[in-house]
């Protein structure tokens, strides 16, 4: 193990699997010289010639190319410059790519995968900072990843690389300089629908995803202080969902907390709310909780952006409310 940031974890990936994989491609917007808006391609024009892709200004022509170089060789990476820019090439997304290897029985494989930094980031606004994973995770098809961690960055992104499905890869763009350990390993892959249990407790479930793990991780310490022990589940993949790991947490604590960043009216944390209560209510102690960010755009104003997000006083706060109110000495 070695640590590094969440963004050499995602470079590592990429440059591994290019090396092992000559067919490999990736297309996108301004990838060279700088490397992309993030840095993420730094160098890969000397290091892959001809591989790497620029595009014009266009999702719609990124992803519709990519797909078509995915279904005759790949795999294919087309880096989305923002995931709200998703928005443009949904057709290619969801009535294409997700649905070819069904309607060809099976002939037709699609080793796509679609990476693409969401959520919030400081003063860039409502359009450029939505969690719209629920989105993709509600299309058959379509497998999407959101990990939390720059281990499970590298992991997630080379299973996906090597798989037949197209992937949508979700990074969040506060946790590019996050360090962590990652084994050096070049075959360090891990499964899609394999959730991580990211901390051990006995008296409280919380579900978190991206962003959101982290800050459930916070809440987790600061209610240990108070003697509340909290189980920390982190997902890696909303679509697939590991169901078990879910339900086998529930089924110990008896109380389930669904964290997300995104609006929770028809988000993941709901999904995962609704089907804990429907598959596991006689393991509840209480009714499942969910925290989400509040039904409006993203504000650019700091202090507003600060409220219009989950945090780990929200998740504290929610979580003492779960808990039996203790009797007076």
């Amino acid at each position: 193990m070695r640590e590094i940031t969440y963004r050499e974890a995602i470079r590592e990936a990429l440059s591994e699997e290019m090396r092992r994989s000559p067919r490999m491609i990736i297309m996108g917007e301004d990838l060279l010289p700088g490397g992309g808006s993030f840095g993420m391609h730094l160098n890969f024009g000397e290091l892959f010639p001809g591989r790497m892709i620029e595009t014009p200004i266009s999702e719609a022509a990124i992803v519709g190319t990519a797909l078509g170089a995915a279904m005759t060789g790949g795999p294919v990476v087309a880096e989305i410059m923002y995931s709200d820019f998703m928005t443009v090439c949904m057709d290619e997304v969801v009535n294409q790519a997700a649905k070819i290897r069904y309607m060809s029985g099976g002939q037709a494989r699609v080793p796509l995968v679609v990476r693409t930094p969401y959520g919030i980031a400081k003063g860039i606004a409502a359009q450029h900072s939505q969690s719209l994973e629920a989105w993709y995770a509600h299309i058959p098809g379509l497998r999407v990843a959101m990990p939390a961690t720059p281990a499970d960055a590298k992991g997630l992104l080379k299973t996906a690389l090597r798989g037949e499905d197209p992937v949508i890869f979700l990074e969040h763009k506060l946790l590019y300089n996050v360090k962590g350990p990652v084994p050096e390993d070049g075959e360090h892959l891990i499964p899609f629908g394999c959730a991580s249990v990211a901390r051990s407790g006995t008296d409280l479930s919380i579900v978190a995803t991206g962003l959101m793990v982290s800050k459930a991780l916070e809440a987790a310490d600061t209610l240990a202080a108070e003697g509340i022990s909290a189980e920390v589940i982190d997902p890696r993949t909303v679509s697939p969902l590991d169901w078990d790991t879910i339900f086998a947490s529930v089924e110990k604590t008896g109380r389930a907390l669904v964290v997300n960043e995104a609006t929770l009216f028809g988000s993941i944390a709901s999904e995962i709310a609704a089907t804990i209560g429907e598959k596991r209510f006689n393991a509840l102690d209480g009714p499942v909780r969910r925290i989400g960010s509040p039904f409006v755009p993203k504000p650019s104003t700091p202090g507003l952006e600060k409220l219009s997000v989950p945090s780990a006083l929200d998740v504290v706060r929610i979580a003492r409310e779960m808990m039996p109110r203790r009797r007076a000495a």
